[in-house]
C-alpha cells in the first residue's frame, strides 16, 4: 500500500496524448498526403485541446499533456496554451513510431531529437509514454541515460514502482482505462467492424476499476486522447466524472510528475 498524501486512500491522474495528425502520420508517412484522413487528428489540435483546457481550468487542477515532437513542432501555439495554464508537458516519442521498431540509435535519435524541441518551447520534460506503449531492450536505458524520472507504459501493477537497477519510476497504465480502447474509430481497415461505446458504459467501467484500485492503495492513470474524448458529448462524461473524483475525497488527483516524485 502506497503512502499517499493528505490522508489519500489512491492517487488519480487524467493524462492527454495529443498526437494530433501524428498519430496516422508515424503508422504510414504517405497518410501526410491525405488531408481528409489527418483531419481527426486536427480536431485534436483545433478544437479539442481548447475545451480540454477550459475543462481543467473549471475543475482547478493541473494534469499531464504527452506530446510528440513533431506534434509540438506543428502545434507549438497549442504547447504554450497548455504550459502556459500549468500543466506538465512529457515526453511521446518525435515521431509516433514505436520503438520497438527502430535501431538503437534512430531510437536515441528520436528520443533526443523530441526533448530538444519540447524544451525549445519551454517545457521540462521528465515523464515518458512510448507512442505505443511498447519499448525496446534500449529503451529504459536510454530514459536512464537522458534523465526521466518515470514511464508510464507498463500494465503490470497498480502502484508506482522503480524498474530494477535504476531510479526510473513506472507509473502503470492499462487499455480499460484508455478512451481509444472505448471510442477509436478511425474508417479504415477493420475499424468498420468496431462499435463506438456510449459514455454511460466507459463511465461504469472506469468508476468501477477506479474504486477497485483505491480499495488496493493504488494509482489510477487515465489516458486519453483529444481528438478521441473532445468529442462535446464525451467532454460532458469527463466533466461529470472528474466532478465525481474530486468529491470522492479520499483520492490525490495530481500531475504524473508529482505522483512519480512522491513514489521515489
Amino acid at each position: 500500500m502506497t503512502d499517499w498524501p493528505n490522508g489519500a486512500r489512491g492517487a488519480v491522474a487524467f493524462t492527454f496524448d495529443f498526437d494530433a495528425e501524428e498519430v496516422w502520420i508515424g503508422d504510414d508517412p504517405d497518410n501526410a498526403n491525405l488531408p481528409g484522413l489527418l483531419s481527426q487528428g486536427t480536431y485534436g489540435a483545433k478544437v479539442a485541446v481548447p475545451l480540454i483546457l477550459e475543462l481543467l481550468a473549471r475543475h482547478g487542477l493541473r494534469q499531464t499533456f504527452f506530446i510528440p515532437g513533431r506534434v509540438a513542432e506543428r502545434h507549438p501555439h497549442r504547447v504554450a496554451e497548455i504550459l502556459a495554464a500549468g500543466h506538465e508537458v512529457a515526453h511521446h516519442g518525435y515521431t509516433h513510431i514505436s520503438p520497438a521498431t527502430l535501431s538503437p540509435a534512430d531510437e536515441e535519435a528520436e528520443l533526443v531529437r523530441a526533448l530538444d524541441v519540447l524544451r525549445g518551447l519551454g517545457a521540462d520534460p521528465v515523464g515518458y509514454r512510448s507512442p505505443s506503449w511498447e519499448f525496446s531492450p534500449e529503451t529504459i536505458g536510454l530514459l536512464g541515460k537522458h534523465g526521466f524520472a518515470y514511464s508510464s507504459n507498463y500494465m503490470d501493477d497498480l502502484h508506482p514502482y522503480l524498474h530494477p537497477g535504476g531510479e526510473l519510476v513506472e507509473l502503470p497504465i492499462q487499455w480499460i482505462l484508455d478512451d481509444a480502447a472505448h471510442f477509436w474509430f478511425s474508417g479504415s481497415g477493420m475499424d468498420w467492424t468496431r462499435t463506438i461505446s456510449p459514455p454511460s458504459h466507459v463511465h461504469e467501467i472506469w468508476s468501477a476499476e477506479l474504486d477497485g484500485i483505491v480499495g488496493l492503495g493504488g494509482c489510477c492513470i487515465i489516458t486519453m486522447h483529444p481528438q478521441v474524448i473532445g468529442r462535446p458529448h464525451r467532454l460532458a462524461f469527463l466533466d461529470r466524472f472528474m466532478t465525481e473524483v474530486r468529491a470522492r475525497g479520499d483520492v490525490w488527483i495530481a500531475t504524473c510528475a508529482e505522483i512519480a516524485a512522491h513514489a521515489r
